[in-house]
């Protein structure tokens, strides 16, 4: 099956979680930029409600995604003069409400960062919800099972959403490789045998590395461009 028509079928929102430095925020950029090349016709928006990180924020990457057909909501600021005042804005709430719209949402990075989705619940529906994790096997917190899982029972606790899959998006940012990758893939494993959570996908930077690389261990793949890195660096 196509990664993108993998995603296509968990729900018509879906809320991106994970801990600091697990790539979360590039995982639902290239996740929305991938979607829109797909299917360029379709009605798009990206919800970034990480307003406690004040490094790597979805809407940095405004121009780049509306230009590919992806409306970006979160911020009640257009420019990031602001970005120490986080502020939702209330257009936020639009494609939430619009049954047409795919929907994907950064949500913050702790369970202090996405208990923000608190103030959504009333549009969170299992029927078109779906709620992940990205994990890091290379990030302190969530280097073990044990971590993971207490990182993932903690947000669910803060948000009373449960999630049900988990992506592995370990890397080293340029220094990647496919055993980084595959590292990565084992934890993911281990936490959904522990949790009996739906392993989804891994993710690769397509920069650096190809599918072919992980495909001995890897069934589904999602390549990941490198647009929060290179906005950083760009600063």
């Amino acid at each position: 099956m196509d990664p993108i028509d993998f995603f296509e079928k968990l729900g018509r929102k879906l809320i991106i979680t994970g801990h600091y430095g697990s790539g979360k925020t590039e995982f639902a950029v290239s996740l929305a930029m991938l979607r829109a090349k797909r299917n360029p016709a379709a009605k798009q928006a990206l919800i970034d409600l990480d307003v406690i990180n004040p490094y790597f924020r979805s809407r940095e990457r405004r121009g780049m995604l509306e230009q590919a057909g992806v409306s970006v909501c979160g911020s009640l600021y257009k420019t990031e003069i602001t970005a120490e005042m986080p502020a939702l804005g209330a257009n936020v709430r639009a494609p939430l409400e619009d049954n047409n719209c795919s929907v994907i949402i950064d949500a913050g990075g702790n369970d202090s960062g996405a208990i923000v989705l608190n103030q959504f619940k009333k549009y969170f529906f299992q029927a078109d919800t779906t709620t992940l994790a990205v994990v890091n096997a290379n990030r302190p917190d969530t280097m073990t099972v044990a971590g993971a899982v207490g990182h993932i029972t903690a947000i669910e606790y803060a948000t009373g959403l449960e999630i049900s899959g988990i992506i592995n998006n370990t890397h080293l940012l340029r220094e990647t490789d496919a055993e980084t990758i595959k590292k990565g893939h084992l934890l993911c494993r281990e936490i959904c045998l522990e949790t009996g959570k739906k392993f989804l996908c891994d993710c690769y930077p397509a920069e650096i590395i190809s599918k072919d690389d992980i495909s001995d261990f890897s069934e589904i793949s999602i390549p990941l461009g490198l647009f929060m890195a290179q906005y950083i660096m760009n600063k």
